[in-house]
């Protein structure tokens, strides 16, 4: 298969996890196009040198323009702050380039209609940073509920707990700044949400009820100035789901002790699933048909039978990690640019995912409930 450029913005926690995803694909997946790792960018120098040295970058620049403008990149990546987004993801859609971009993708649904009518116009392939959906484990529970191996969907409780946030002395920073958006609701409630949709379809109602926990915070690491809080730490929906289901769904990054709780029970008329991204290698299915003196949850173990785990490893239960999400989704991403199957989530699924967001963020202000259009 042929090189394709790569250019990443950003050198933080997922400017390297794209990096890394970029490194592996082509020796993971061999008909993957090969990435070409040409250009990172940071606005701090000395981040950006260290990233293209350890990644093996061809080069590293301090203004995100030069990754655009360059013409021997084809992919953008973008992971930088939210707030970011939408003017750098505008000028990679102008320049031609395919673009992929961590959620959420922008503030408001407003604006991530904006970037998504842009990327359809111009014809490119975006991918959104939604890589926990791509546990080869979730493709198989989606596969059981579109099979009806559940029968008829009665509920979803869903939630995405960590406790980054937990600690009432933790600076203020950019998830907190309203102009980005959401708190919790979007920084890690829309991993939730996505997931919910990616099981269950479309969310057309939601009422929800957002509470900030930590009223203010340092303005700056060890600053004795504090800045008042104005968005949420713990978000609490109640939604509907198209196909006729209700379900509850929770964000909270003050949820102490929780680190990774991306966690789903799924019930239904013939049986039930429940996954938590704590031990994202299992599946636990329960059926109701079983004998009543022996039944319980069976846990299904991820292992080669569950595509793409076995390009990975030929072994059960040695498990996938983090990374190796995020390497499946560079690998569909880059499948769809050679003119594959559009696995996303794109542009439109993350627009999707963000008007749910806002209408959640609606709902609590107004105290009632909102439709999703």
């Amino acid at each position: 298969m042929r090189d394709i450029g790569i250019g990443i913005i950003g050198t933080g926690f997922m400017g390297k996890a794209h990096a890394f995803a970029y490194r592996a694909v082509a020796g993971i997946f061999p008909d993957s196009p090969r990435p070409v790792l040409q250009t990172v960018a940071d606005i701090d120098g000395a981040a950006a040198q260290k990233a293209a040295a350890q990644f093996g970058f061809r080069r590293w620049q301090t203004d995100w323009r030069a990754v655009v403008e360059d013409p021997g990149i084809e992919i953008v990546s973008i992971t930088t702050p939210t707030l970011a987004h939408r003017e750098m993801a505008l000028a990679a859609i102008a320049a031609g380039k395919h673009v992929h971009c961590e959620k959420p993708i922008a503030p408001d649904a407003g604006t991530a209609r904006e970037m998504m009518e842009a990327a359809e116009t111009a014809g490119v392939v975006t991918q959104v940073g939604y890589n926990y959906i791509k546990n080869p484990i979730l493709k198989l529970a989606r596969s059981m509920v579109e099979a009806g191996e559940l029968g008829d969907i009665t509920g979803f409780r869903g939630i995405h707990a960590e406790d980054y946030m937990a600690d009432a002395e933790a600076p203020h920073g950019w998830r907190l700044d309203p102009a980005g958006g959401g708190g919790a609701i979007a920084d890690i409630g829309s991993h939730i949400i996505g997931l919910a949709r990616f099981l269950l379809g479309p969310i057309t109602e939601v009422n929800a009820d957002l509470q900030t926990m930590v009223a203010s915070r340092p303005a700056a690491p060890g600053a004795s100035e504090r800045r008042a809080v104005e968005v949420d730490d713990i978000a609490r929906l109640t939604v509907r789901f198209a196909r006729g289901c209700g379900g509850t769904i929770e964000a909270n990054w003050v949820a102490t002790g929780r680190k990774m709780q991306l966690a789903f029970e799924l019930t239904g008329s013939r049986g039930s699933l429940v996954f938590t991204q704590e031990r994202l290698n299992e599946l636990l299915h329960y059926r109701a048909d079983g004998d009543p003196q022996r039944n319980g949850f069976a846990r299904i173990e991820a292992g080669p039978q569950h595509p793409p785990y076995g390009l990975f490893c030929v072994a059960p239960g040695h498990q996938l990690g983090f990374n190796d999400l995020k390497t499946i989704e560079v690998a569909e991403f880059l499948a769809a640019i050679a003119g594959g199957e559009k696995n996303g989530p794109d542009f439109r699924e993350a627009w999707e995912i963000q008007k749910v967001v806002d209408a959640a963020i609606d709902s609590s202000r107004a105290r009632a409930w909102r439709r999703i259009e």
